[in-house]
């Protein structure tokens, strides 16, 4: 549940220190919507199954504990993701050689085509932009986005993939 709001007066130093963040944050979500949309446009799907495709291309034949792990996101929500590339038919599951009870995801024809016309996706761009700032400094950016998800009462907020419609 969220915590009351609590004012910022107008002229405030508070405010001042609060709009490059917010400023910040603004331009990260223009960023990253703007490219889902072009993605979608251009090739039909979404960013966050471009990101997927991408880590597919990378790794062909990977399980999709593998997958979520590489796309930083919990097993259940890679799952619908990949679930709506089979359906499209851009990603096919397959029986392990090794295991037949182990499935492993691979891009198909029509995956490999899509991905041979696709940009790099934004996802990949913003992962490597944060593993170039400081470790330490990525720990404060990490606590501190820890802080604002809390106070605006989303800790328990599944953390789904950017602008990818949930079902």
């Amino acid at each position: 549940m969220p915590r009351p709001s609590r004012q910022i007066a107008e002229g405030s130093s508070d405010r001042a220190d609060v709009a490059p963040v917010f400023n910040a944050l603004r331009r990260l979500v223009h960023v990253m919507h703007a490219a889902s949309r072009e993605t979608e446009r251009r090739l039909g799907v979404t960013g966050a199954q471009l990101f997927v495709l991408t880590q597919l291309r990378a790794t062909p034949s990977m399980s999709i504990n593998a997958l979520a792990e590489r796309t930083m996101t919990h097993q259940s929500t890679v799952s619908v993701v990949v679930r709506r590339l089979v359906r499209r038919k851009l990603v096919k599951k397959v029986r392990a050689a090794d295991d037949a009870r182990r499935v492993e995801l691979t891009l198909t024809r029509s995956g490999m085509a899509l991905m041979r016309r696709a940009p790099e996706v934004m996802q990949v761009r913003l992962a490597r932009a944060i593993e170039e700032i400081a470790i330490d400094d990525r720990a404060v950016l990490a606590r501190g986005l820890d802080h604002l998800v809390q106070e605006l009462g989303a800790e328990n907020t599944p953390a789904a993939m950017f602008f990818e419609a949930r079902s």
